[in-house]
């Protein structure tokens, strides 16, 4: 027996979050934030690899011009090009989708750039399942990428408002950085009093029986699900981590033990991401806890649109839902 996919609503532009009508937004928060910060420090420059309007920094191409590149569609030379820029004292933020910026450019990020200590500062745009255009254009092993390279930052934000502070935060974190990109219209969803701090989980949400480690974009879906279930009677608490390197161990090693059982959520295959780093800090500690990971299988994906694609493959918020509720 088969079942027709499930209709959804309006097609957004590319890479845009769903779920997001109902919500505060900010329109381009990486590219207005950039641009304030080019005001600041003339030092700041800014690449893209013929992908300026969807990785939203064509604000800083009309407020800098002479301090914009765009290297066409080679993703090395935009690696490569921005690790020079580097060289002579620039921090250099480039921009691209990541999966060219992982797959294509490994090897310059990883020499070119982390190796050589490097203040290339790199926003990859389009993580996981927010391309619609299948497996050629989707970087849902990035992290698990990555975080092989030594000497490199990695940061998954959750909102705008953690992009905002992220894009100043990483001109004054040595060396090299990875940043998965939110772009158009990207929901306000931590509060005013929240700071980003490098290196460190953040719990949001107090709760006693679940404890929910998200990271990214799904840590918005994560508040949703606590919000909902503590309606169904299920108090659970939710721990943000938007730095997955260097890792909070500390930190979500002390979160997990206070809680029954555990949720792990990522828009990210579940082997090498969040889910990984988790389960292989609590094994080393030897805390055991029961855990269900939401994530992506070890699988290519098919085209669709942002809502079909993470209702098949079961990284929407009903699946999250039923997680913490259900606790499969």
């Amino acid at each position: 027996m088969t079942t027709e996919p499930a209709v959804f609503g309006q097609t957004r532009g590319m890479g845009e979050l769903i779920e997001v009508d109902d919500k505060e937004t900010e329109l381009a928060p990486f590219g207005t934030e950039l641009v304030a910060l080019g005001h600041e420090r003339p030092e700041v420059v800014a690449l893209t690899a013929d992908m300026g309007r969807y990785s939203d920094i064509l604000p800083f191409r009309d407020a800098h011009p002479s301090r914009f590149f765009n290297v066409g569609m080679a993703e090395q030379n935009l690696v490569l090009t921005a690790a020079g820029l580097a060289k002579t004292g620039k921090i250099a933020y480039c921009t691209t989708y990541s999966v060219f910026l992982t797959r294509r450019a490994y090897d310059f990020v990883a020499i070119a750039c982390a190796h050589s200590m490097a203040s290339v500062k790199i926003f990859a745009g389009m993580p996981g399942l927010l391309n619609g255009y299948g497996a050629t254009h989707q970087a849902t092993e990035d992290l698990n990428m990555m975080r092989g390279i030594a000497d490199l930052t990695i940061i998954d934000p959750c909102d705008a408002t953690e992009l905002k502070q992220v894009v100043r935060a990483v001109a004054d974190i040595p060396g090299t950085v990875y940043v998965r990109l939110l772009r158009g219209n990207v929901p306000v969803e931590l509060g005013p009093d929240y700071r980003f701090v490098p290196g460190r989980a953040a719990q949001l949400r107090e709760g006693r029986e679940v404890g929910v480690i998200s990271t990214g974009y799904m840590t918005a879906r994560a508040l949703d699900s606590a919000r909902i279930a503590s309606g169904q009677g299920v108090e659970a608490g939710v721990l943000h981590v938007p730095t997955i390197k260097p890792f909070d161990t500390a930190g979500v090693l002390e979160f997990a033990a206070r809680h029954e059982r555990l949720v792990i959520a990522e828009n990210h295959k579940k082997s090498g991401g969040l889910g990984t780093l988790v389960t292989e800090a609590m094994f080393d500690a030897g805390l055991l806890r029961p855990v269900v990971r939401v994530g992506l299988e070890d699988s290519f994906f098919e085209c669709g649109s942002q809502e079909y694609l993470e209702a098949k493959y079961g990284i929407d918020l009903p699946r999250l839902l039923r997680a913490v509720v259900e606790g499969v």
